[in-house]
Order: C-alpha cells, then structure tokens, then sequence
C-alpha cells in the first residue's frame, strides 16, 4: 500500500522525522532502515560507546580512499547501521555549534536557517536537566546533562582551570550565550542510559497505527514519474519491491548514504554517474561533493598520581560498573567520561572559535582498540572550521558496493597551518601551573615535536576523523550551481523528494554533528507539514569585543 511519507534512514534525522510527521493521524508515514533494533546494552550503556562502533551488527565500516594529505593512510568513517543510526554508536557528545555558524549558513544562501530562526528548534528538541530558559529547551524529547559530578575526578577541574590560567575565559554553558571558554560538556544522556533518536523520538511513536518501520530493508534507488519521486525501490526479506509515496519520499541516510542513494537513482554529476555506468535523470553537480568532517589528535600525558580511568580497564572494575549501572543507571558506566571541554580561537582575527578540546581523565584511544599503560589523561583535539574539501560516489551501481569516499584532508594549505597552532596552543594549556600536581611526561606528540615540519609530519600520522562527515549535498541559493537543496530541503530539479540530515548543511558547523541535525530535522518537519515555522528568537550571544587584534581576552597573542 502507499504512504503519504516515505524516509529513507533511521538515524539522527529520520527519526525525528517518523515522531513529528506521523503525530498527525491523518497521514501514513513509513521509516525504512537497514539496520536493525537497538535493543543492546552497549547502544544503551554510554560508558561502552566503542563497543557498538566496532561491531559490524552496528556499523557500516566505511573506509575513506588513500588520503593524499595524509601520506596515502586510510581513515576510518563509522556510520551507523541500527534505529537511531549514528547516534545510536556515537560519543554522545552534545554541541549545538556556534551561532556564527548559523549566520555563516544563511549568508551563504540557506535563507531562513540564521541563528535566530534555528535557536527555537534546538531548544523544542532538548530537555535539559536544569530546566527550560532562553537557550535550553525544558521538555523536549532528547535528554541533555553534564554526566557525573566533575569532582568525582579532579583532572576534569584542572583543565578548566588550566584554560583560565592560559587567559581564556569560562563559559557555564557553551550551548548557550558563550560558547567561547573553557567549561563542562554536555552529553545526550538521559537518566543514565544513552538518549539516541531511536529512544527519545522514535520508541514513543511506535505505537502509532500510521506509522510503518521497516528494518532491514535496503533502499535500492529512487523510482520517479518524469520529476516526481513516487517511491523507492528497495531489496526487503529477500524480495524486491517498491514502496509508493503519494506525497513526497524524504532521505535521511546522512552524508555519506543520501547522496550515494541519489547517484544510484541518476542524481548527480552526469559525467560521474556516466563514468559508473548510471543514466544521468538529473544533473545535479554538487551532489557528492562539498564532503566535510573534522579530524583530531590524541593529545597526551602521563599522570603521576593514580587518578585515570585508565586502571579501570580490568575485568573486575569492568564488572562492577557494569553492575551498578544494571542497577541504578549510576557511575562510570552513565557517563561518556567527557565532562569538560573547551572551545578556543587560534588566532587574532577569527571571530569565533574554531578549535575543540574534548578532555579525558584517560590515554587511550577513542575507539576502544588501544589504551596506555599505566596513568595518563589527554585531550581530542583539533580545528572545526577546515578548508579542505572532498567528495563521496558510488563504487558501482550495486547498493551494496562500498561509496568511494575522499575527505582530501590536509590537503589546504590554511588546514596544515592550523594543525600547527592547535599544537602549540594545547601544550600551553597543558603546561599551566593547574596540572602541575598531576603532570607527568607527554606521551604524545611528544616534547621533541616542535618544529613547523615535526608537527607537520607527526599530525599527518597520527591525525584521526572525529566522525563528522557532512554537506554533501548542501544547501544553498537558486543561483548556486552546487547547491543540492532549497532552504525547504527541496532537492532541486525534482518534486516531492527531500533531504533532511547532515548533508545538507552548507558548511560544518563548530563541534559535534548529532544535535545540530536533530535540529534540522525538527525544523524540516515543520516545513514538510506546511507549519510557519516557530518564531525567531532575539537571543544574544558573545563575541568577545576584541577579536579583531587579539586570540584570546588575557593574551594579545596574534
């Protein structure tokens, strides 16, 4: 039978999609997915965060091709394949970025996506654990807190203090009037258990007769009548078939699966999908491209008292968190174990920040695959706002061939010498009298790496994606040739089909990708049912007056 609705992908958008169309019982709305329950207690634990990421039940594997920036290394590019996708392997980490970002959007011809008019929507999403006030939202679906109390571990305390010392300043809440500073983070965990898309938007909507979730079912390709997307083509229990929308079929598969899903369907650049063996329907050139994602180092150090995470790693310490978490949702086992973080500015001139610092009370890797011996602590660090610019195609017109995916990482000139400045910075930061009781020697990059080509060549090695790839199918103005989608979310050229995920974002926004998606996704459902959109906001927020002529309010470093 048709649907009124059909979206493509499960995940961070999709989700909320499924909540906010199908919340009107006189449409039929279907979700359809690839991947399967999220039933697990290493989605729900969030202290296991690398556990689902390395099972191939949860993640697609998807590999970028031999980075020419980064000496031939292939990177890692997890997406998740599971309800409530990526934000079902995530790290939970919740930034909504920074409102220039919003501003950058609209200038760059995403009219009606500025700060003012995307504020509202982050806040409808969010239940923050304080309560609702002019930047946090008090009673939406997706739980928002600060983890454990940063006491419990006196490094989290010392970092903060530590960015005070370096002549930073402290922001209280940087999803809100400062993101500028050095402070607690924030993270989509809900009474101890992972707040995914899939558990706070999708599983209260399951119930709804008009809503459809098909798992394992892979979209094919696009079925159009002339330029009206009037379904999908899927392979579902071993049979193919064709799932019908009377009204519109909207994509959800992020930034590496939308655009791959509209190449497939003869979407794109015509001289690509010709050289792919696909008949170009609509020549769209900048699908695929305008790729996006930040990268970060592991900045460490050992620690000469015994407080790091990192003697928690044994079984017996393992079993005990686990088992209080099985019982009360408490302790190590509640939190992403990233409870404070910064956001900086590398240079006298920029206007808002453009370098994170995640801090853990840990040496170990992100993924879970390795850990330091002995005690140590670092920070994930690395610039936000790249130059460098790459592309995703499809390897053959067979869905389950594996996307070519190129980021070009380091591949600008401006990226290379910002990983220069991210270097130095944080190991200014690190050596203030704040960790003094707590500092030992540095890990890695190491003290000997300080010239403009040792860090050079030791970021090209050791430099990893943050998992944030995006914009590749980015908004923009009518006038844009690369622009893929109208501000509505309209994909150009074709009616009744729309993208709604991190694709679509013009440029990357200042942090990590799952909230500001979540936002999208609860604006696009507005616009999709024909709703005004709520209204702006008059919210202010910090720039710091100087930034003009110096990097940070206590130095006039340039």
């Amino acid at each position: 039978m048709p649907f009124d609705y059909v979206i493509v992908g499960a995940g961070s958008a999709g989700c909320v999609l499924a909540n906010r169309l199908s919340e009107d019982p006189s449409v039929s709305v279907c979700l359809l997915d690839f991947g399967g329950s999220d039933n697990s207690l290493f989605i729900r634990m969030p202290t296991a965060l690398s556990i689902p990421m390395n099972m191939d039940r949860f993640n697609w594997g998807f590999h970028s091709l031999p980075e020419p920036g980064l000496a031939g290394r292939r990177l890692d590019c997890p997406r998740g394949k599971v309800l409530g996708g990526s934000s079902s392997i995530n790290g939970m980490v919740y930034v909504r970025g920074h409102a220039c970002d919003f501003e950058e959007w609209q200038e760059n011809g995403a009219a009606g996506w500025g700060y003012a008019d995307v504020l509202p929507y982050f806040k409808r999403a969010e239940h923050w654990y304080k309560g609702g006030d002019t930047y946090r939202g008090g009673d939406g679906p997706v739980g928002v807190n600060n983890g454990n109390d940063m006491s419990l571990n006196p490094l989290y305390q010392s970092f903060i203090e530590a960015g005070r010392q370096a002549g930073y300043p402290v922001t209280d809440d940087y999803n809100g009037y400062q993101q500028e500073g050095f402070g607690p983070m924030h993270m989509t965990v809900d009474g101890g258990v992972r707040a995914s898309t899939a558990r706070a938007y999708l599983a209260p909507a399951r119930s709804r007769k008009n809503l459809t979730v098909l798992t394992r079912c892979m979209a094919n390709r696009l079925v159009f009548d002339g330029r009206r997307a009037t379904g999908i083509h899927v392979t579902h229990q071993g049979s193919e078939k064709v799932i019908s929308a009377v009204r519109e079929v909207i994509l959800s598969a992020g930034a590496i699966g939308s655009p791959t899903l509209l190449q497939r369907s003869g979407i794109g650049p015509a001289a690509i999908l010709r050289e792919k063996g696909i008949d170009p329907l609509f020549d769209l050139p900048g699908v695929g491209r305008n790729l996006q994602d930040h990268l970060e180092v592991y900045f460490q150090f050992r620690c000469t008292q015994p407080l790091s995470l990192n003697t928690r790693l044994n079984p017996v310490s393992k079993a005990l968190i686990g088992a209080r978490w099985l019982l009360f949702k408490s302790g190590l086992g509640a939190t992403n174990h990233f409870e404070s973080c910064a956001f900086i500015r590398s240079k006298a001139g920029q206007k808002w920040p453009d370098i994170q610092y995640h801090f853990l009370p840990a040496a170990m890797r992100y993924d879970g695959r390795t850990a330091f011996s002995g005690h140590g602590f670092q920070v994930h660090v690395g610039p936000n706002k790249p130059k460098s610019r790459g592309h995703v195609t499809i390897g053959s017109p067979a869905p389950d061939t594996a996307p070519e995916i190129l980021f070009n990482y380091l591949t600008d000139p401006q990226d290379v010498e910002d990983w220069r400045r991210v270097i130095r910075l944080s190991r200014e930061i690190i050596l203030q009298p704040a960790f003094a009781p707590y500092r030992g020697d540095e890990i890695q990059p190491g003290a000997a790496v300080s010239s403009d080509q040792d860090i050079d060549d030791w970021v090209r090695d050791n430099v990893e994606s943050a998992y944030h790839p995006s914009c590749t199918c980015k908004m923009g103005a009518e006038n844009d040739p690369a622009a893929v989608v109208t501000p509505d979310c309209r994909v150009r050229g074709t009616e009744g089909l729309r993208i709604v995920d991190s694709s679509i974002f013009p440029t990357i926004t200042n942090g990590n990708l799952n909230a500001p998606t979540i936002m999208v996704a609860e604006k696009a459902a507005d616009q999709i049912r024909g709703r005004s959109p709520l209204p702006p906001s008059d919210a202010d927020y910090w720039i710091d007056p100087d930034w003009q002529t110096r990097q940070r309010p206590g130095s006039p470093l340039s």
